[in-house]
C-alpha cells in the first residue's frame, strides 16, 4: 500500500504538474490572443485614421480646384483690354504662349495694344528715315510691323545702316555697311574695290585687293540703342579662295566709348586657322630655311584664351566674329561707340577679304 500510495502520489504530481503547463500555455495564449487583438484594433484606428485622411486631403483638394476653377473663372471674366495690358507687361515670347491658351486670350495677345508696348519707343522715328517707309506704317498690325522688323531688316540713312529687332526680346540691333564705316585706302582702287554680291545685304560690298595697312573703324550714337542691355559688336565678312596673309597674324579690335573705356581683344580672320592648327602640317620636300620661316611664325602667335577669337558662320552664310561688348545703361547716357579693327604693326601684305559691315547687337544672340 505504501509504494501503491507513493506512485500514486507520484502519478498525481506528474498529472499536476502537466496541468499547471497546460495552464500556463493557455494564459500564453490569452495573452497573445490579447496583443493580436489589441493590434489589430491599432491597426484598424491607423486605418481609419489613414482613410480620414485621405478624405480630408481629396476634400481639400476638391476645394482648392474648386477654387482654381473660380479664379479662372474670374479671370476670364475679365475684360478684354484689362488681359491685353497685363499680357503686355511680359515678352513677346510670352505673348505667343499666351495666344495658344484660348480664342479670348489670343484676341488680347494679338491685339495692337500689346505689340504696340513690345516696338521701340522710337521705333516710328527709325522707321522714318527709310527710304520708303509709308507701306511699313499703313499696311501692317503693330505685331506684323514687329515680326517685320525682326525678319527683314530695314534700310536707313540713306541705304547705308539697316534696322532690325531682335525677335525674343525686341531689342533694338543694326548693321553698318562698309560704305559707312571709315576704310583706310578704301576709296584707292589698287587696294580696295567695291562690287555687289548677291548675298550681302546692301547693294556693294567691299572687296580688299592687298593693303599691308589694315584698318577699319566706325562709329554709332548710343542713344540708338536700347536701354539696360548689353551689346556687342560683330564683324561681318568673307574670305575669298586666295586670301593671304591672316593666317597667322591677329588683328586688334576694340569697341567703346569714344575718348572713354573700350573693350579690347585680338582675333584671327582666318577661319581656317583652328582647323591648321589641330592638324598641323608641313609640305614636303622643303629646305632647311623655308621649314624654319614656318616654324617662326607660327611660334610668334600668341597663346591663351581662344574663346571668341575664330569666326563663326551666320544663318546668312557671311563670316562674324566678335570685336567687343558694351553695357548701355540707359537714363540718358550720351555720346558715341567707336569700333576698330586694325593690323598695322607687321606690314606684311594681306589680301582676299570681303567685308560687309559691322553688326551691333545685343550680346549672346
Amino acid at each position: 500500500m505504501y509504494i501503491y500510495r507513493d506512485r500514486r502520489e507520484t502519478r498525481t504530481g506528474m498529472y499536476g504538474i502537466k496541468g499547471e503547463a497546460e495552464e500556463r500555455h493557455i494564459e500564453r495564449e490569452s495573452e497573445n490572443n490579447s496583443v493580436c487583438d489589441f493590434l489589430f484594433v491599432r491597426m484598424g484606428m491607423n486605418m481609419a485614421t489613414q482613410n480620414d485622411r485621405e478624405r480630408e486631403i481629396k476634400k481639400l483638394e476638391e476645394e482648392d480646384d474648386d477654387d482654381d476653377d473660380k479664379a479662372v473663372d474670374y479671370f476670364y471674366k475679365l475684360p478684354g483690354d484689362c488681359i491685353a495690358n497685363i499680357i503686355s507687361f511680359t515678352s513677346p515670347c510670352d505673348a505667343c504662349r499666351f495666344s495658344l491658351v484660348s480664342p479670348a486670350f489670343r484676341s488680347a495677345a494679338e491685339s495692337n495694344s500689346v505689340w504696340e508696348r513690345f516696338l521701340p519707343p522710337d521705333c516710328y522715328s527709325i522707321i522714318s528715315r527709310s527710304p520708303s517707309p509709308l507701306p511699313l506704317l499703313s499696311c501692317l498690325s503693330k505685331k506684323d510691323l514687329y515680326f517685320s522688323l525682326c525678319d527683314f531688316p530695314l534700310f536707313i540713312d540713306d541705304g547705308k545702316k539697316s534696322f532690325s529687332l531682335e525677335k525674343w526680346s525686341g531689342k533694338k540691333c543694326y548693321m553698318i555697311s562698309a560704305r559707312d564705316l571709315l576704310i583706310v585706302w578704301g576709296d584707292t582702287s589698287r587696294y580696295w574695290r567695291w562690287i555687289p554680291l548677291p548675298d550681302a545685304r546692301f547693294p556693294e560690298v567691299a572687296e580688299l585687293i592687298a593693303v599691308c595697312w589694315f584698318e577699319i573703324r566706325g562709329k554709332l550714337d548710343v542713344r540708338m540703342l536700347s536701354p539696360l542691355t548689353t551689346y556687342a559688336a560683330y564683324l561681318v565678312f568673307k574670305s575669298t579662295t586666295s586670301a593671304y596673309g591672316f593666317e597667322h597674324l591677329p588683328v586688334e579690335t576694340t569697341f567703346g566709348f569714344v575718348g572713354g573705356e573700350t573693350s579690347k581683344r585680338n582675333v584671327y580672320l582666318d577661319a581656317e586657322r583652328r582647323r591648321r592648327q589641330r592638324y598641323p602640317t608641313l609640305p614636303r620636300r622643303l629646305g632647311r630655311n623655308y621649314r624654319s620661316t614656318i616654324l617662326d611664325s607660327r611660334s610668334c602667335v600668341p597663346e591663351g584664351n581662344e574663346n571668341g577669337t575664330y569666326p563663326k558662320e551666320r544663318k546668312d552664310g557671311w563670316l562674324e566674329i566678335e570685336l567687343g561688348d558694351f553695357y548701355c545703361g540707359g537714363d540718358g547716357q550720351d555720346g558715341e561707340l567707336e569700333m576698330s579693327v586694325l593690323e598695322v604693326k607687321r606690314g606684311n601684305w594681306k589680301g582676299g577679304f570681303i567685308f560687309e559691315g559691322i553688326e551691333i547687337r545685343p550680346k549672346g544672340v
